[in-house]
């Protein structure tokens, strides 16, 4: 079943156009999506996801277990970072380690709409709130990871209101959050109204902005020489120990098979857009060229192409 899972995912369309893009790099292929092209995408993915997440929310409204769904991913923001920064502090420089922990603490928003898309095509429904779950999951990571470097010396002042500001509202929390908003207030009427604009063209922006991605990626994995076998077996390895926690822990709360893929796919996943905006500036001495091809060349192509079906086998067979 693992087996079939994985290659059912990957000859998703939109996974071949990731694979596309990596072949374009590998071939030196001129082939290039320019900006401001990829920003617009990604921005049109968070809203159409953001904005389908608020309308289910609105349908199934806020109980007790959705409550406890969100407070277990704000959770799971904050644990990652703490655990991974003290690990990574015996080895590497406390900067570095710091943003790498905020990094694997926070999400990655298209990790969670491929694992969407993957849901979609095996018929497994989830709810809305666990996009809500992807935009809460965010913020508390970056914050941890300031406090973190603050606590060790490693950051350079940086004022509260600067920080929040950072972490609440950097453009794709404040996208995805506002398009929630949107779509829990006006509902499946405003979705009727919307639909042909943020639901079926979905898969096919997706595939464009993965191509993007693999072009990206591919160029990263000439940084990953100058990291180390130590951060790449770091990179590939904590993603599957999250994964784990993440899948416990939805099977302690009840949840369904699609939401618990999503949760652990928040679990598992590492930023690469938000986190990296919001390091540059609060802990200006870690390297980028660490913790952005880290998760861009290595975590995010193990989550994208071999986590979300594996995850799915797990799931299944612990839920019967």
């Amino acid at each position: 079943m693992g087996l079939g899972l994985v290659v059912q995912n990957v000859l998703n369309p939109a996974v071949l156009f990731f694979f596309l893009g990596m072949l374009a790099v590998a071939a030196r292929s001129d082939l290039e999506i320019p900006q401001p092209i990829p920003k617009v995408l990604s921005q049109y993915l968070l809203i159409s996801i953001g904005f389908r997440g608020g309308v289910e929310l609105r349908s199934s409204g806020l109980d007790s277990k959705v409550m406890l769904t969100l407070g277990a991913a704000i959770a799971m923001a904050l644990l990652v970072p703490v655990y991974t920064f003290f690990f990574l502090r015996r080895r590497i420089d406390t900067p570095s380690a710091a943003a790498i922990a905020a990094t694997y603490g926070s999400v990655s928003a298209v990790t969670f709409i491929t694992a969407c898309s993957f849901l979609s095509t095996l018929g497994i429904g989830f709810d809305g709130h666990m996009v809500a779950a992807m935009a809460l999951m965010e913020s508390p990571a970056i914050v941890a990871g300031v406090l973190l470097a603050r606590r060790y010396g490693a950051a350079e002042p940086m004022s509260k209101r600067a920080l929040l500001h950072d972490a609440f509202l950097n453009a794709s929390v404040f996208v995805l959050l506002g398009s929630l908003v949107v779509g829990a207030a006006t509902g499946h009427g405003g979705l009727d109204a919307v639909g042909p604009f943020l639901d079926k063209p979905f898969k096919g922006v997706l595939c464009l902005f993965l191509l993007d991605m693999g072009i990206v990626s591919a160029r990263r994995l000439g940084g990953l020489r100058k990291v180390g076998g130590f951060l790449v077996g770091f990179a590939l390895t904590v993603p599957i120990l999250n994964a784990a926690i993440g899948i416990a822990v939805a099977r302690v709360l009840g949840l369904s098979q699609g939401n618990a893929l999503l949760f652990t796919v928040l679990s598992a996943s590492a930023s690469y857009i938000a986190v990296p905006a919001a390091m540059r500036l609060a802990v200006p001495d870690a390297n980028p060229g660490v913790y952005v091809s880290l998760s861009l060349a290595v975590t995010f192509p193990l989550n994208v192409i071999v986590g979300i079906p594996v995850y799915m086998t797990v799931i299944r067979t612990l839920w019967g």
